[in-house]
C-alpha cells in the first residue's frame, strides 16, 4: 500500500494522468447521445429560412446540432429522419426539434416559371432624374413617372414540395472525427494541367470549395497536396456522397452567371476581366467601417471588378428601364442583380442607383458583415467579401483538371471495421500483458505495461480531438506502430531495471538512464524515418507519419517516464 501510494504521488505519474484527463475531456465521450447531427443546410432552403445553420467544419462534433424530434416524434436514426419528411406537402408548417433550438418551417413549393407565346402590359412607375432651373441655377431633381410596357406572359406551374434542406448524419458519441475510411464516402485525386503558383493553387481550392457547398456539400475536405517527384495534386474528400456525382461536380470547371429580371447581364471568365482581392482596393469600406445595430455591429465591405464592355452594355440595357428606389437613406433600383452559380442562386445585391441605364466597366462591389462583437462582424463581413470574390472568379481559372484517380467507400465497412479494430486492440494489449507477465512473473510490471499501452492511446486520440485530424485507416496503423514501439520500450526500461543488478549496476538512476538512451535512439530513428511519408503519395501517408510521430514523441516525454517511475518504485527493495 506504501508504494502505491508513493507511485500515485510521483511527479511524472501525476503529469501522465493530468494529460489523460485533459484527453478524456477534449474526446467527450457520450454513448447516450440521441438525434441525428446536421451536416449542412442547402442556401435558402425552408430550413435555411428558418433560422437553421451550417455548422463550420471545424467545430467539435459533440458541438454540431442535432435533431431530436420531427413534429413531436423522436428521431434515433438516418432511417427514421428521412422517413419523417419524406411525405411532407408544400406549404405544410414542420417543427423540428434540437438539442438547442426549436424551429417552425413552412415547406416550400417546388415551381417551374414558363414562357408563354403570349404578351400583357405592365404600368410600372419609375423615379428618373431631370435637370431643372430653379431660382436662376440648373439642378437635378427627382420625378416619378409611369409608363405602360408590354412583356411576354409567363406561368408558374407547381412541382410539389421542394426538399426542406437539411443533411444529416448519426449523431457522433464522441469528438474523434471519423475519417473517410470509417464514415464512408468518395475521395478524389486531381491534378491541375499545367503547374500552377502558389496564389493560383489556393484561388483553385477557394473555387471548388465554394463550387460544392452551393450543393450542401460544406462538411469536406478539399486540401493541395503533392509528392516527392514535385507534381501538384488537390485531395477532395467527401462523406456521405457517391462517385457518380462527385465526378459530375468535379469534372467540369464551373459557371457563374449574373442576372437581372432573369436576363443574363454578365459571365465569370468571360465577362468578369479582373476581381481585386489586394488590400488597397478590397476590405472594409472606410467611408463607413464598423457601426453599432440593434443588438450588435455591422461592417461594411467593398472591393472593385472590371467588366468588359460587351457586358456593361447588357447591365445598361437591363438597369434602363427599372424604377429608383429608397431604402435606409441609400438609393437603389427596383431590380436586384441575383448570382448564380452552377445555375443554382447563391447570393443577390442591390443595385447603386447610379448605374441605371449606364455602360460602366468598372464596378464597386459592397456588402456587410454582422456580429456580436466588432471584431466578429469585421471577421465576417471580410468572409462574405472573400466569398463573393471567389465566386465572381468562378470560370476565369484557365486551367483545366484531370481526375487522377477516385475511391468509394462503404459506411457499413468502416463501422464494422472500427468494431473490428477496437476489438483485436484490446486483445493484443491483453495478450501483450499476458506474456509480459510468463515472462517476468511480476503483475508489477504486467499491470502497469497495460495501463502505460492504454494511456497512450487515450492521450493520442486527444490531442487528435484537439487538432481535428481526421482518424482513417493510415492514422489507425499508426496508433498499432505506437502501441507495439510501446510495449518494446517497455520490455527495454524492465530488462534494463531488472538486469542491471547482474551487470554490477546498482545506481536506480544509472539504470533507467541506460534504458532512455537506448529509446531515444529508436525514437529518433523513427521520427526520420516518417518525415518522407508525410509528402509522398500525393499526402495519403501523412496521416500515418503524423500519428506515428506524435505518438511515440507522447510515449517518450510522457509516458515511458512515468512507467519507468512506476517500475523503479514497485520493484525497488
Amino acid at each position: 500500500m506504501y508504494k502505491l501510494k508513493k507511485v500515485f504521488r510521483n511527479t511524472r505519474v501525476i503529469i501522465m494522468f493530468v494529460f489523460i484527463l485533459l484527453s478524456l475531456v477534449a474526446i467527450h465521450p457520450n454513448p447516450a447521445a440521441e438525434g441525428v447531427a446536421i451536416r449542412n443546410v442547402i442556401s435558402n432552403s425552408s430550413a435555411n429560412l428558418a433560422g437553421v445553420r451550417s455548422t463550420t467544419p471545424n467545430i467539435a462534433p459533440m458541438k454540431r446540432e442535432r435533431i431530436t424530434a420531427v413534429d413531436n416524434v423522436p428521431i434515433t436514426s438516418v432511417e427514421d429522419y428521412y422517413k419523417s419528411i419524406e411525405d411532407l406537402e408544400a406549404k405544410r408548417i414542420v417543427r423540428i426539434t434540437t438539442n438547442t433550438n426549436t424551429y417552425k418551417l413552412t415547406v416550400k413549393e417546388k415551381t417551374k416559371t414558363i414562357e408563354l407565346n403570349e404578351t400583357e402590359t405592365k404600368t410600372i412607375t419609375e423615379v428618373v432624374q431631370v435637370n431643372k432651373t430653379i431660382n436662376g441655377t440648373l439642378v437635378a431633381v427627382n420625378e416619378t413617372r409611369t409608363r405602360t410596357v408590354t412583356v411576354p406572359k409567363t406561368e408558374t406551374i407547381s412541382l410539389g414540395a421542394e426538399d426542406i434542406g437539411l443533411r444529416v448524419y448519426e449523431a457522433p458519441k464522441t469528438n474523434i472525427r471519423k475519417g473517410l475510411d470509417l464514415q464512408g464516402g468518395t475521395r478524389v485525386l486531381l491534378q491541375p494541367e499545367k503547374k500552377l503558383d502558389e496564389n493560383s493553387l489556393e484561388m483553385l481550392i477557394e473555387n471548388m470549395e465554394e463550387r460544392l457547398n452551393v450543393y450542401g456539400l460544406s462538411d469536406l475536405i478539399v486540401r493541395k497536396a503533392g509528392d516527392l517527384s514535385g507534381n501538384q495534386y488537390i485531395l477532395v474528400e467527401i462523406p456521405g456522397v457517391n462517385e457518380e456525382e462527385v465526378r459530375e461536380l468535379l469534372s467540369k470547371q464551373g459557371k457563374f452567371e449574373a442576372r437581372i429580371k432573369n436576363q443574363s447581364v454578365f459571365i465569370g471568365g468571360k465577362d468578369v476581366t479582373y476581381v481585386c482581392r489586394s488590400a488597397d482596393c478590397s476590405g472594409i469600406d472606410p467611408r463607413v467601417g464598423c457601426q453599432r445595430s440593434s443588438g450588435g455591429w455591422f461592417c461594411r465591405f467593398r472591393f472593385s471588378i472590371a467588366l468588359s464592355q460587351e457586358a456593361a452594355q447588357r447591365q445598361a440595357d437591363a438597369t434602363a428601364d427599372l424604377e429608383i428606389i429608397s431604402e435606409n437613406s441609400q438609393e437603389y433600383l427596383s431590380e436586384k442583380i441575383i448570382l448564380f452559380l452552377d445555375d443554382k442562386q447563391v447570393d443577390e445585391l442591390n443595385i447603386g442607383a447610379e448605374l441605371k441605364g449606364k455602360a460602366v466597366t468598372d464596378i464597386q462591389i459592397s456588402g456587410s458583415g454582422v456580429g456580436v462583437t466588432k471584431q466578429e462582424a469585421a471577421i465576417n463581413s471580410l468572409q462574405n467579401m472573400k466569398r463573393l470574390q471567389t465566386i465572381l472568379i468562378t470560370g476565369s481559372l484557365p486551367v483545366k483538371i484531370d481526375i487522377i484517380k477516385t475511391d468509394s467507400i462503404s459506411p457499413i465497412l468502416g463501422e464494422e471495421f472500427v468494431r473490428n479494430a477496437i476489438t483485436m486492440g484490446l486483445l493484443a494489449i491483453l495478450a501483450v500483458v499476458v506474456v509480459m507477465f510468463l515472462r517476468y512473473r511480476k503483475l508489477q510490471v504486467a499491470i502497469p505495461v497495460m495501463v502505460t499501452c492504454i494511456s497512450e492511446v487515450v492521450i493520442l486520440l486527444g490531442f487528435a480531438a484537439i487538432a481535428n485530424w481526421n482518424l482513417d485507416l493510415a492514422a489507425i496503423a499508426g496508433i498499432i506502430i505506437v502501441v507495439g514501439t510501446s510495449v518494446d520500450h517497455q520490455i527495454v526500461i524492465t530488462d534494463e531495471t531488472l538486469q542491471g543488478e547482474s551487470r554490477k549496476i546498482f545506481n536506480w538512476k544509472e539504470r533507467i538512464k541506460n534504458a532512455f538512451s537506448i529509446i531515444l535512439i529508436a525514437y529518433l530513428t523513427t521520427v526520420v524515418a516518417m518525415v518522407p511519408l508525410m509528402f509522398a503519395g500525393a499526402g495519403l501517408l501523412k496521416g500515418f507519419a503524423l500519428t506515428t510521430i506524435f505518438g511515440v514523441s507522447i510515449g517518450v516525454f510522457i509516458t515511458r517516464p512515468a512507467y519507468a517511475a512506476v517500475v523503479e518504485i514497485l520493484l525497488k527493495e
